[in-house]
């Protein structure tokens, strides 16, 4: 073994194994982080994560303990269908916190859905699983996340997924389906601050807003502009802070603010526009409010785009039992691993460089 063991022999050591002892040749924590060091390498399915461990196996045998060798797919397979992922999601969470920066002030938390259409099953007339997840835009990290319920949504997993995560002191941003009353109170009692996107769901606020911003001078105002692979992109953020207008404001826990952000893309000779509009628990100058929303698009942009086009999330086929659910935190951990290594070069480039050089490996799997 080695001397210094990394923070997921810590967590996945502790993890809960309720296996059948006749079933317990492999160790399960032995199971984990050889399926998470074949996804950094490249592995995508039960077979390549085998292949990968048979491949690597006097490499491994330096930190795993490996009694009976590499486990086959099969093997891999059954563990991850029979883990509970309430257990994961709880490890994954713990192990996340971990490796934040604490002396980042003010993290903007992003929380958004995203399906793994793969894990549709037509023929069972299973729909494809849901994930809630909550990034850290300025750490970099996938902090949590939470499967949706079957015969629920977005707006009743946000609020559990709070529950979960250490916000405090975090500015929470969300897109317009977890503009509710109940998210806005529970991100206030867990003591941090939210900015939460306005439209056709919450009507009635939306079109006070709207015609606010058409008849009153904001009290602050600011201009962004960016200009980059063939587009320039200009958003002007406005800022009110005098909320009387707003019928039902107490009902808002803590609000503050509304914010319109007008967009303008231009690309070549077309030009594109759009208005969205936010409301706030922070008093903020427009400038900041600016930064923040913008901030917010890395769970699109950061997060689901990588483990669409990085870890080919999409096209993973992981249908039995919890193993679609289970092996998602798998991708997410690998995707935080390769975030935290400072060293140059892109995520695919980083993702090969680990299965080329086993040094390079060690170097990612050691830095926590």
């Amino acid at each position: 073994m080695l001397e210094k063991k990394s923070t997921l022999h810590h967590y996945f050591e502790q993890f809960p194994d309720h296996r059948i002892n006749r079933n317990k040749r492999h160790l399960l924590s032995d199971i984990i982080i050889l399926s998470i060091l074949g996804v950094l390498c490249g592995a995508e399915s039960w077979d390549s994560i085998e292949a990968f461990g048979k491949t690597k196996l006097g490499f491994l045998k330096g930190f795993l303990k490996l009694p009976h060798g590499i486990p086959s797919h099969d093997t891999i397979n059954r563990v991850f269908s029979g883990l509970r992922p309430k257990l994961f999601e709880k490890m994954f969470v713990e192990w996340a916190g971990s490796l934040k920066n604490e002396s980042i002030k003010k993290e903007v938390i992003s929380i958004d859905g995203k399906s793994i259409r793969g894990s549709r099953d037509s023929f069972h007339s299973q729909s494809p699983i849901h994930m809630v997840s909550a990034w850290a835009s300025s750490n970099e990290l996938v902090l949590g996340q939470l499967k949706v319920s079957d015969k629920s949504n977005e707006i009743t997993a946000i609020p559990l997924l709070l529950e979960l995560l250490d916000i405090e002191g975090s500015i929470v941003t969300i897109d317009a389906m977890g503009t509710q009353v109940d998210i806005a109170q529970k991100i206030v009692e867990n003591k941090a601050d939210y900015i939460l996107s306005v439209k056709g769901n919450q009507q009635e606020l939306s079109d006070q807003i709207k015609g606010r911003f058409e008849n009153q001078l904001p009290a602050d105002a600011d201009l962004a502009q960016e200009k980059g692979h063939g587009r320039i992109e200009s958003r002007k953020c406005e800022v009110i802070t005098d909320l009387t207008f707003i019928d039902n404001s107490i009902s808002w826990a803590s609000i503050k603010s509304v914010v319109r952000i007008s967009s303008t893309r231009e690309i070549g000779n077309k030009v594109t526009t759009e208005q969205r509009y936010y409301i706030s628990s922070l008093s903020e100058k427009a400038a900041h409010f600016n930064s923040y929303i913008r901030l917010h698009w890395g769970v699109e942009n950061k997060l689901h785009w990588s483990l669409d086009m990085i870890f080919n999330e999409d096209r993973q086929r992981k249908r039995t039992k919890n193993a679609a659910d289970n092996f998602s935190y798998i991708r997410k951990i690998g995707l935080n691993l390769l975030k935290k290594d400072t060293s140059k070069g892109s995520l695919v480039t980083k993702r090969l460089k680990a299965g080329w050089d086993d040094k390079y490996l060690m170097q990612i799997f050691n830095q926590i």
